[in-house]
Parts: C-alpha cells; sequence; structure tokens
C-alpha cells in the first residue's frame, strides 16, 4: 500500500483519544502518522523486513494500550497510538501485492517479513499493488473520519495526503519503467547498493 495509505489509517487509530483524552489527541495524531509512516523508512534498506514487525509489534501494542489508559501522558499516549500505527502498517502490507517493480505483475511471493516466524509472508494482493484503485480507496475511507473530527491540521494533511495519494495513483505503472531507467544509470560500482527490484538480472 501507498505510505500515504499507511499514515492516514495509523492517524485514525489516533481517533478514539479525542473521546477519551482529547487534551492529548494532537500529539496522537503525530504519533499515529509518523507511526505509520516509519516502517517504510527501510525502503533501501530491507523493505518491508528491517522496519516491519506484523507479530512484535502487534504484541507490544496491547501493553503500550494498557499503559495508556492506566496512565495517560504525552509519552505514553504517542508510545501506544505510533506503535498500533507501526503495527497495522505491517500487518496490512500482507494483503497488498509483492515486492517486485511491477506488483500487478504478480511476480513476488514476498509481502512482509515475519521476524517471529522467521520467513517471508506471502502476499494476499486484496490490494494488488500500492498505488491501485483500491488503494486510493482505503485513503479515502480513512480519510473521511479525519475530515469529520474537524482538527485544521488534521484537515490539511489529510488532504494533501489524499491528493499526493490521487498523483501517486495516476503516475504509478508510468514511474515503474521511470525507476527502472534511472537504475540503469547508475554507476557499476553502485548496483549491488540499490533494492533487488531495480537490478536486472
Amino acid at each position: 500500500m501507498m505510505a500515504t495509505t499507511h499514515a492516514l489509517w495509523g492517524m485514525v487509530l489516533a481517533l478514539p483519544v479525542y473521546a477519551v483524552t482529547p487534551e492529548f489527541a494532537p500529539i496522537a495524531l503525530v504519533a499515529g502518522l509518523v507511526g505509520g509512516l516509519a516502517p517504510d523508512l527501510d525502503l533501501y534498506t530491507g523493505h518491508r523486513k528491517t522496519l516491519h514487525y506484523p507479530v512484535y509489534a502487534s504484541l507490544a501494542t496491547i501493553p503500550a494500550i494498557g499503559l495508556a489508559f492506566l496512565f495517560p501522558s504525552t509519552l505514553t499516549v504517542a508510545l501506544a497510538v505510533g506503535l498500533a500505527a507501526a503495527a497495522l502498517h505491517a500487518v496490512s502490507d500482507v494483503f497488498g501485492g509483492g515486492l517486485e517493480l511491477r506488483p500487478w505483475e504478480g511476480t513476488s511471493e514476498r509481502a512482509v517479513y515475519s521476524h517471529y516466524h522467521d520467513r517471508w509472508v506471502q502476499p494476499r494482493r486484496w490490494v494488488r499493488y500500492d498505488g491501485a484503485p483500491e488503494d486510493l480507496a482505503l485513503a479515502g475511507v480513512a480519510a473521511v473520519p479525519l475530515l469529520v473530527v474537524g482538527n485544521e491540521i488534521a484537515t490539511a494533511v489529510t488532504l494533501a495526503f489524499v491528493t499526493v495519494s490521487a498523483g501517486y495513483v495516476l503516475l504509478r505503472k508510468p514511474l515503474a519503467t521511470v525507476a527502472e531507467y534511472v537504475a540503469g544509470l547508475v554507476p557499476a560500482p553502485l548496483v549491488p547498493y540499490l533494492p533487488a527490484r531495480y537490478r536486472k538480472g
């Protein structure tokens, strides 16, 4: 799924804070945004493995939520929402496509790495690839409650992410060709440092 979709759903996880402890809502939104994006910081260093922990992040979320509920503070709320968003990101990647440059071709059987099981989990392809129309639909569904809340910053970020998402969906397939072309211009000594999906052969 798109990074923007993950970020929006991370922010959605912050919405219950509005009802329970509204004074922590701003930090919860930021934590949801950061937690939703953070796993993809491994994009060029073992993507969907280095920072993706579908099992361990999910397990860590449980005591973090309990701690935030019993001892609400900026730190505990941010930790709980951030971990939940990171866990949701890693788990939801299972329902997308594989790691290949053109995931709509369905040639990769690697969706996300489970460190608990010590193996790659196969993609379910419910969302066929990042930037697919159904990916944009998921971003749109997440945007609705965020816009309803009416927080000015959340509204601005949400509209920006939906706009970027729509643009990415329109350009997704041509971008794969551009990426392949640019990767072909990389000097030979640097090629081993490219993600495998950009290397030919």
